[in-house]
């Protein structure tokens, strides 16, 4: 599956539009400069997974909403999971990653 980043760059813009933020407001809230932001949002920059998150917690969405244009609005539960995720550095959320796959791919019983 190929990634459109103009589309993501798009949808980005149009969540914080709705919920009238600014870039600057997102920037911060993500932890990223409002240069970055800008250029994510005119896919002149590939944000990574984390980032995606960033901006997912920061605009009150999940992922899925900027990279397949779906949206499931996050409980609580998955506000304490993003927020956990913020803090590890890229080798951590590289090995959750993989256990996020081991485990979609269990059946439950």
């Amino acid at each position: 599956m190929e990634l459109d980043y103009k589309q993501i760059g798009r949808r980005i813009a149009k969540r914080r539009k709705k919920l009238n933020l600014k870039q600057a407001e997102v920037s911060e809230r993500a932890d990223i400069s409002n240069t970055y932001m800008s250029n994510i949002e005119r896919a002149k920059s590939i944000p990574s997974t984390e980032v995606i998150m960033r901006l997912a917690f920061a605009l009150e969405t999940t992922p899925d909403e900027f990279l397949v244009g779906t949206s499931h609005r996050p409980d609580e539960r998955w506000r304490d999971v993003s927020e956990q995720l913020r803090k590890l550095d890229e080798s951590q959320l590289e090995l959750v990653s993989q256990f996020i796959e081991w485990v979609s791919q269990k059946k439950i019983p």
